[in-house]
């Protein structure tokens, strides 16, 4: 039963720092990428769709994303979710293709960046110690229906903190690859 509970607690840690790569895939770094718009919705025939199940979208450069609907109509609809997106990015129409340029980044705005990606990695780091918490609770649980001994329970808690401390050495390196990233000009 501890091993269950120790496969468990190491899987959601494990799609804790996924998760975390896919939030900071979201931050952009000065460098065209169609993860930058994979996030955004489009009003399509009556329900809101990926971007992506609209439209082509394609890096034509390190700077550019070009964005080409299927549908002649969906022009302006994608226009309109690209502006209220929270990329801060104005798409340039000319007919049915939507360019989107991305701007160098300034100093300052690779420190506010930096602030994002430590705070997203916080978030991780929560999660995954909740995670801990929630092993050993399950574990202590076990002890007290008289399921386990109690020196279970103290290398359970062992096994647990380290499984934690890999888990949170990862996430340190997912955001000091990312900071390299950014500071990059």
């Amino acid at each position: 039963m501890i091993k269950d509970i120790h496969k468990d607690a190491q899987s959601r840690m494990h799609k804790s720092i996924e998760a975390l790569r896919h939030n900071l895939v979201k931050v952009r770094t000065g460098r065209a990428t169609s993860a930058l718009v994979d996030h955004i919705k489009v009003q399509s025939y009556g329900s809101d769709m990926p971007l992506s199940q609209v439209a082509s979208v394609a890096v034509t450069d390190a700077r550019s994303l070009t964005i080409t609907p299927w549908d002649k109509q969906m022009v302006s609809v994608i226009e309109k979710a690209l502006i209220n997106s929270d990329l801060g990015l104005t798409p340039n129409t000319a007919g049915m293709t939507i360019r989107i340029n991305i701007p160098a980044l300034t100093e300052e705005r690779r420190r506010e960046l930096t602030k994002v990606v430590h705070s997203e990695a916080e978030d991780a780091k929560v999660a995954i110690r909740n995670i801990r918490r929630d092993a050993n609770q399950q574990v202590k649980d076990l002890q007290k229906d008289k399921q386990v001994t109690e020196d279970d329970v103290r290398r359970s808690e062992d096994d647990v903190q380290k499984m934690t401390d890999s888990a949170i050495k990862d996430v340190d390196e997912v955001v000091k690859a990312k900071e390299q990233e950014l500071m990059a000009v």
